[in-house]
């Protein structure tokens, strides 16, 4: 069996990393009946062990993985295993390899989680360039609860979790107010457009007003973007009932409200 030193397959792993890269493409959409494709992944790394595979992927862009899974049978299971989740934490985001588990009613996960989160933390919450692992997973709480959901908990039970979360591990009241306000408004631009978005925008715009302490009360900046994203986004979804009762509230609310709000 040859032996590889730890240089030698650190050079062999980003020599085939790039090599899949470039033939990604060709092996994706190549034709079942064509075999020679499929025959030159076996020969190149197809038969490499699982560890110098999960090695390979990590250094393939993470746009990229999922048409690597489609591949082979074998490549998928590495995805739905714990290793390459693992070593792609280590490599991707090395400082919170080591992260210690935290209290709050919003659980940590297994890696596969740990580096959604930490993806959500850099390039869709991002705050000041620092990656926060507690941001990114009450993102993915907080877009579940209203995407997965077919009802939604009330908004202010959705908020006081996400306060809570942030106050157990040891964030100020006005910063955990801040931070849940952020992700409000990044889940919120980040929903797909579709019916069952609307009528979750539409609960929380009928909501009633419900006085609640600081932290818990929601930001009038979420609330503006509840407004604005049904009247703006979604003016096509409304029955005219149901434009002049949630334009209604919005007059309640805010005031002056911007012009292209009005009219159905």
């Amino acid at each position: 069996m040859l032996t590889l030193s730890p240089l030698q397959s650190f050079n062999l792993c980003n020599y085939l990393a790039e090599d899949l890269k470039n033939n990604k493409s060709r092996i994706v959409m190549s034709d079942n009946r064509d075999n020679d494709t499929l025959t030159s992944v076996d020969n190149s790394i197809g038969r490499l062990p699982d560890h110098l595979l999960i090695e390979i992927f990590i250094r393939v862009p993470v746009s990229e993985w999922a048409q690597i899974a489609c591949v082979k049978k074998h490549w998928a299971s590495l995805f739905l295993g714990e290793s390459l989740w693992h070593a792609a934490i280590t490599r991707t985001f090395p400082s919170a390899s080591q992260a210690k588990r935290w209290p709050g009613p919003i659980p940590r996960g297994l890696s596969k989680r740990r580096f959604a989160a930490l993806y959500v933390s850099k390039h869709i919450v991002a705050l000041d360039d620092e990656i926060d692992e507690i941001v990114g997973h009450t993102y993915l709480f907080l877009k579940e609860q209203l995407e997965l959901s077919t009802l939604p908990p009330p908004s202010g039970i959705l908020h006081g979790t996400i306060i809570d979360q942030f106050i157990s591990c040891g964030k100020s009241r006005e910063v955990a107010h801040e931070l849940a306000s952020q992700i409000w408004l990044a889940v919120l631009d980040n929903l797909e457009e579709n019916w069952h978005t609307f009528l979750v925008l539409k609960r929380l715009a009928l909501e009633e007003d419900v006085f609640l302490p600081f932290p818990y009360s929601r930001s009038i900046k979420v609330q503006w973007r509840v407004f604005e994203k049904l009247f703006l986004d979604f003016r096509d979804c409304f029955g005219h009932a149901d434009f002049y009762d949630v334009l209604g509230i919005a007059k309640n609310k805010f005031q002056p409200i911007p012009s292209a709000w009005l009219g159905y």
